[in-house]
């Protein structure tokens, strides 16, 4: 696919040690599965720990402005992050089918 035709998401994934994970991704859907172990490439960081929830999904229109995004949130205290999970740029609502699997 053109990389200018793709949308990019960032995503906020609660782990089940109560970490918080932050990824980008074109595809919400794979993503989720590779980091629950149903497929492969899942991140290592999910090794010895398991992804609970997604908590927060934004929507770009570029890797570019996702990558930007997502290296801001990595910088946040786990508190701030939290603040960013209950503001109004979640788009959370249109993935929520995920966490039910």
């Amino acid at each position: 696919m053109n990389e200018e035709l793709k949308h990019w998401f960032l995503y906020i994934i609660l782990c089940s040690d109560d970490c918080l994970y932050t990824g980008i991704t074109t595809d919400i859907d794979r993503r989720w599965k590779e980091h629950s172990g149903d497929l492969k490439k899942g991140a290592k960081f999910f090794r010895g720990r398991k992804p609970k929830e997604i908590l927060y999904v934004e929507f770009f229109e570029n890797r570019s402005e996702a990558s930007q995004r997502e290296y801001s949130i990595k910088k946040l205290s786990r508190s701030n992050k939290l603040l960013v999970i209950s503001s109004k740029d979640n788009q959370i609502g249109e993935f929520e089918y995920l966490n039910s699997i």
